[in-house]
């Protein structure tokens, strides 16, 4: 899969789903000191977009870590549902937020979902489904 996008008049063209992940996260210190961070703000909107439009079975076909070097991504792939995850698998990554997420059509951005709910889930609340005021 190419993971590539024009966006402002610029091309952007990331090798694999590994640097789309690394300069699609918000800018932190140590990803900078480590290289793997978008060189602008730019950048980090086109993994962003990018990221939201790659398919969730990618995340199968190409582990970010290597199966041969960690347990975790092992541990994952060996007991991974096929059937757990078949009502899903036709998603992208921005549809499994839309799905997880839904808007109403006159609501504004990404109102807080009922399932993150601070109330139900004090230590819970993830921040792409929390409300933008």
């Amino acid at each position: 899969m190419k993971y590539t996008i024009r966006l402002d008049g610029r091309h952007f063209d990331f090798k694999d789903l590994k640097t789309v992940m690394a300069k699609a996260s918000p800018e932190r210190s140590g990803d900078r000191l480590a290289g793997i961070a978008a060189d602008t703000d730019l950048e980090r909107v086109a993994a962003q977009m990018v990221l939201a439009e790659a398919p969730l079975t990618r995340f199968l076909e190409e582990p970010l870590i290597p199966y041969e070097i960690d347990e975790v991504t092992r541990l994952i792939l060996d007991d991974f549902d096929d059937a757990a995850f078949t009502p899903i698998r036709h998603l992208s990554v921005g549809g499994l937020r839309d799905w997880l997420c839904p808007r109403p059509p006159t609501a504004r951005p990404w109102p807080a979902c009922a399932w993150a709910s601070p109330r139900r889930w004090p230590r819970r609340s993830p921040s792409s489904c929390a409300s933008k005021t």
